[in-house]
This record gives structure tokens, sequence and C-alpha cells, in this order.
């Protein structure tokens, strides 16, 4: 499974439009993009108006489909002029552990 997670900072004033715009493209992606495991918008809880994307696809091509997407395009066209990021916090391959205990 592969997994990315980012964060994202924005003003206070367009909290709530952020906030619609990441559901959005969430719940779009999950109906419409078939690889697609988990789309998570998780708000920090310390920083205010820190949002964090923790998402799993079942693969890189699947993340890759994700990303030339119109449910993708339609997030940044939303949040460019006011949001700063996306900053990476991981981008990779779960290890499965083959010992079960």
């Amino acid at each position: 499974m592969y997994h990315i997670a980012v964060y994202f900072d924005v003003p206070s004033e367009r909290r709530e439009e952020f906030i619609a715009a990441a559901l959005e493209d969430g719940r779009n992606s999950a109906k419409d993009e078939p690889g697609t495991v988990r789309f998570e918008l998780i708000e920090d809880a310390e920083q205010a108006n820190r949002f964090y994307l923790n998402e799993a696809y079942e693969d890189a091509d699947a993340f890759d489909v994700h990303v030339k997407g119109p449910h993708f395009a339609r997030f940044f066209e939303i949040i460019e002029e006011f949001a700063d990021g996306p900053t990476w916090l991981i981008k990779g391959n779960r290890i499965e552990d083959s010992v079960r205990a």
C-alpha cells in the first residue's frame, strides 16, 4: 500500500473554504478513483489552521491517477491563492511484517 501525508497552513479567514475543498476532494476521489483506499483530513491539535492530509492508495500508480485527475486539480485550483503547502511528511510504501505475533 502506498501512503502520503502532507500538511497545509491556512489563513484563519479561509479555514472553512479549505476544509470544504479538502473534504470534497476526498469524497470524490474515494468515489471515482478505485485505487484510493483512505483519504483523511486532520486538524492539528496545537497549531491553529494547520491541516494534514493522510492518504493511502493501492499503489503508487493509483496515487498518480489521483494526481492527474480532476478532483486533485479542482482542490488546488480552490486553495492555491491562500494555502501554504503542501509540505510533504511521508511518501512511500508500507512495509508489511511477515512474522505474525
